[in-house]
C-alpha cells in the first residue's frame, strides 16, 4: 500500500480508489482482459467473457474514462476492447470539432442569439 505522501505515516491507509470496487478484481483470471495475448482463434471468446465481467462491474463509466484518458493501447477497459475505445475516441473527437465549429458560426447550443445594435 502505498502512502499517500512521503511525509504521511505508513499506518495512515490511502482514499478509496474507484479500481478498489472493480468487478475484475474478483476475477479468477485477469489474462481474460488482455485477449490479444491468447491464440487468435480464442480471442473473440476471450473478449466476451471479458465484457461479461464488465456488464456487471458498478465503475464501469470510471473505468472506460480512465482508459480513454490514458489512451489504454490493449485489453478490455470499461467494457470496450481496444478497437472499440478507438472508435469511442474518434467520435467523441468528432461531436467536440463539430460543437466547436457551431460556436464559431455563431449557432451555439442552438438557443436564440440576441443582437445588439452598437
Amino acid at each position: 500500500m502505498h502512502r499517500p505522501s512521503r511525509y504521511a505515516p505508513d499506518t495512515l491507509s490511502r482514499a478509496p480508489h474507484w479500481s478498489d470496487r472493480a468487478a475484475c478484481r474478483d476475477a479468477e483470471d485477469l489474462a481474460i482482459f488482455f485477449p490479444e495475448d491468447f491464440p487468435r482463434g480464442l480471442v473473440l471468446l476471450i473478449t466476451r467473457e471479458a465484457k461479461a465481467v464488465c456488464a456487471r462491474c458498478p465503475v464501469i463509466e470510471e473505468c472506460l474514462q480512465a482508459a480513454l484518458e490514458r489512451p489504454e493501447p490493449a485489453g478490455v477497459w470499461g467494457g470496450l476492447d481496444k478497437d472499440e475505445r478507438r472508435a469511442f475516441r474518434r467520435r467523441q473527437q468528432r461531436r467536440a470539432r463539430r460543437q466547436r465549429a457551431r460556436k464559431r458560426r455563431g449557432g451555439g447550443d442552438g438557443a436564440a442569439q440576441t443582437v445588439t445594435a452598437a
